[in-house]
């Protein structure tokens, strides 16, 4: 792989920055001040902190760009074609818990088309990268989607909606469903699943009630490793329909067809 481009060499240094802050506080986990956003939806002190730092980076460098972030929201700027998706921390129950199972996710928006996605394991220092058309890396080492095909030997990720009782007793028919054919786990950390999905390491995912920030960076990461990432039902924008199946070629067209039916 060739340099990194301008683009990118910036998203790495804003992730990076705010992954420093963040380990600072994943160390000093049992102190976080903790505030309550909603149900089950927990804001660290740590994820304010990581988001201002990648706010502000980017902002340096690109001031003209808009954002739309976790924590606050849409910031609109002169340029609206342009837009930063920010997680800065996704995974933040396994951060509360003391599970180095969480990251950092970033991705570019350029008229309505994610051309730029940066997902950043802090804890093992694994750097998953794409841009649109260029291919996904772990650092320079390039990523591919798994060459399996029957989902019986295939592994599975999913993310457990929050939401109405009708939603989790669809979620937990589904759950049932794919288990029947294929193993299914699920690590709690909606990026990092798709840039496992990228990196061969699972061959599937699926999650209902995302927002665009949870997946903008993890689906270009699988799909520039040769995946496919889509919305369950329609043809919809994956990244802004609230769900999402994505898998290699094969995977993703069975356990589509699984979910579904279930």
């Amino acid at each position: 792989m060739p340099a990194y481009s301008p683009i990118m060499t910036m998203m790495i240094r804003a992730a990076e920055k705010a992954g420093k802050s963040l380990l600072r506080d994943f160390n000093e986990v049992e102190n976080l001040q903790i505030s309550r956003k909603g149900p089950a939806d927990f804001v660290t002190a740590a994820d304010k902190r990581s988001e201002k730092i990648i706010y502000e980076e980017l902002r340096k460098a690109r001031p003209s760009y808009s954002f739309m972030m976790e924590e606050s929201g849409e910031v609109k700027g002169d340029d609206s074609e342009n837009v930063w998706i920010i997680d800065p921390l996704d995974g933040t129950h396994n951060f509360m818990h003391g599970i180095p199972h969480w990251s950092i996710s970033i991705a570019l928006e350029q008229k309505g088309v994610v051309i730029a996605g940066l997902v950043y394991d802090c804890t093992k220092d694994e750097l998953f990268t794409a841009e649109k058309g260029m291919g996904a890396f772990i650092r320079h080492k390039r990523m591919r989607v798994s060459g399996r095909k029957d989902l019986e030997g295939c592994m599975v990720n999913y993310g457990q909606p929050y939401g109405t009782p009708e939603n989790r007793a669809r979620f937990f028919k589904e759950v049932e469903a794919v288990a029947n054919v294929t193993m299914v786990r699920r690590y709690a950390s909606a990026a990092l699943d798709l840039a496992y999905v990228a990196a061969g390491r699972l061959d599937g995912y699926w999650e209902r009630n995302l927002k665009s920030w949870d997946a903008a960076a993890g689906a270009l990461l699988v799909k520039e490793a040769g995946g496919v990432v889509t919305s369950i039902e329609n043809d919809d924008n994956p990244v802004h329909s609230a769900n999402l199946v994505a898998g290699n070629p094969q995977v993703h067209n069975d356990l589509r067809k699984i979910l579904k039916a279930a």
